[in-house]
């Protein structure tokens, strides 16, 4: 067995020059992509976020668990969504913004990045709204007597009322550690791996409370539903505080994915490898 056969067999996680090089592959292979066959994938990441979502609602629909329990155990039901997306194949927007690094390479153009981008968004808010459609129909929100309904609630009401330079900085945040667990994933030889090294990064955004635009595509909308249908104070979720929310957390999450992208990139990605 050569030195080739050995590394690719190998059970250590690639190192970084090597994600850099397989991010910008698998960057280049994104913008080779029917619009419909993009579009589907991002359907499903939306839903699949939604789900992580929801599952964190209905984890903090115990309103006797203390803060501490919340926040992290709630964290890691979020995790759903993330380990459903990469290891299952999807689109999530928040992820591909990582795509900055091919871009900066010169191995996909600015167009093919925008194209891409502006369908993965509108396909993961799709997906997003028909979960949401699926949880309401199936009544999740009337479990343990309606708390559960209250808590999408409050969470939405939370997400609206934050200024625009908390939600930007929030936004910036949330997808640095986003795509830390992306590149995790990448690195990963197994999906055993790629669940585990999810779970840190992802349950220490949810619980920081840093914003994520493809998790708010459903938190937001089923808040406002269920507060339009008389849960919670009235006008605690508005039209126009969630579509706020979602221009300013996508351009912080932009922000944040690509901060991580082109730090990596110029660390790493001109390393000569063997």
């Amino acid at each position: 067995m050569d030195a080739l056969d050995v590394k690719k067999v190998a059970p250590d996680s690639l190192g970084p020059a090597d994600i850099v090089t397989k991010a910008e592959t698998i960057a280049v292979g994104k913008t080779k992509m029917t619009s419909l066959r993009t579009f589907l994938a991002a359907l499903l990441a939306g839903a699949f976020i939604a789900f992580g979502g929801t599952y964190f609602c209905v984890f903090l629909g115990d309103t006797t668990l203390p803060f501490g329990v919340q926040r992290v155990v709630g964290g890691i039901c979020f995790c759903l969504g993330l380990v459903l997306v990469l290891c299952c194949g999807c689109e999530l927007f928040t992820g591909n913004s990582l795509m900055m690094s091919a871009k900066v390479s010169k191995k996909i153009t600015c167009a093919q990045l925008l194209k891409n981008w502006g369908i993965v968004w509108v396909g993961n808010l799709v997906g997003a709204l028909i979960a949401v459609f699926l949880m309401y129909m199936s009544k999740v929100q009337v479990m343990n007597h309606g708390e559960v309904a209250m808590t999408m609630v409050n969470v939405a009401a939370g997400k609206v009322a934050l200024d625009p330079v908390t939600m930007f900085f929030k936004g910036i945040m949330c997808n640095v550690f986003v795509c830390l667990a992306v590149w995790i994933g990448f690195g990963a030889r197994t999906t055993v791996d790629k669940v585990i090294g999810i779970i840190l990064p992802i349950s220490a955004f949810v619980a920081l409370g840093f914003e994520h635009c493809v998790a708010n595509m459903s938190f937001l909308p089923m808040g406002l539903l269920l507060n339009s249908m008389g849960v919670g104070a009235a006008g605690a979720v508005t039209l126009q505080g969630v579509i706020t929310n979602l221009v300013i957390v996508t351009i912080g999450n932009v922000v944040g994915g690509s901060l991580i992208a082109l730090v990596y990139r110029a660390a790493y990605g001109t390393m000569k490898k063997d």
